[in-house]
């Protein structure tokens, strides 16, 4: 079972707009909770116990509110949150990557059943992918499916591409929701990954990388997809729908429909 994860929350969610003044995204109420009050039930439904926080905008409002939440909880400070992206983000936590953990965003909700096909996967590194992710754009105007984190398989089931313009849309088999698995094993590869791409960059942070016209830039996605070119196996764990990303007011209400009708949630 595993026991911890590690939340991705140091950015603000500026296209929420005046939702995210005086909050950091992750606080954004969704109906009778706030965004990452249904993420900690979810994963608490499976046995996470330890909450690793990555914070920024307003991580001081986000350490008072979740220390009342969360049994045990670390915060790591990413200062730098205005000027990079979530791949040096989440290598702020570098650290934590010594044990089995779940790696999540914090601007998506997603039910206990989601939850449990994560943690009911093998997988040493198992990326949570929705094959029902095109209805979830109908009528999603403000954020089109062009900026999805879609994904492809290769013949033997393992991810082939994953992010932003991996592949066209038509192409692809699900979108990445922004969950991952990771065994021990699996989170020493990400963490030695992670030293890698650091030193190779260290004084570079300007250059191009991946699909982010600077390393500094970068996405989760273009993390993954650098280990699947190393022969690195990312397998996905296959859900239908049961979640929701909340980056617009568009968005916002879409996820307030789905906590309303959803009977996993208690």
């Amino acid at each position: 079972m595993i026991k911890r994860a590690i939340l991705i929350a140091a950015g603000r969610g500026k296209r929420l707009g005046n939702h995210t003044d005086e909050v950091p995204k992750c606080m954004v109420q969704v109906g009778a909770r706030p965004i990452l009050g249904w993420v900690w039930q979810a994963l608490a439904s499976v046995g996470v116990e330890e909450l690793v926080v990555i914070r920024g905008y307003r991580g001081d409002v986000l350490e008072q509110f979740v220390a009342g939440l969360v049994p045990r909880v670390t915060f790591v400070d990413n200062a730098e949150w205005q000027t990079n992206n979530v791949l040096l983000s989440m290598a702020k936590a570098r650290r934590y990557f010594d044990a089995a953990t779940y790696v999540t965003y914090s601007d998506i909700i997603f039910t206990p059943a989601v939850a449990r096909a994560a943690a009911d996967s093998t997988a040493d590194i198992g990326l949570v992918i929705d094959r029902d992710f095109r209805s979830i754009y109908v009528g999603r105007t403000e954020h089109p499916l062009d900026e999805g984190e879609v994904s492809d398989l290769m013949p033997d089931g393992s991810v082939a591409r994953v992010g932003k313009r991996a592949l066209p849309p038509a192409e692809a088999i699900g979108e990445y929701i922004g969950l991952a698995r990771l065994s021990e094993r699996g989170a020493a590869a990400v963490g030695n990954t992670i030293d890698a791409l650091l030193a190779k960059f260290a004084g570079r942070e300007e250059e191009p990388f991946m699909r982010a016209a600077a390393f500094r830039n970068a996405y989760q996605t273009d993390l993954w997809q650098t280990m699947i070119d190393a022969g690195i196996r990312v397998d996905p764990v296959l859900i239908d729908g049961q979640w929701r990303e909340i980056d617009t007011g568009q968005d916002l209400a879409n996820a307030r429909q789905l906590v309303e009708s959803s009977k996993d949630w208690s």
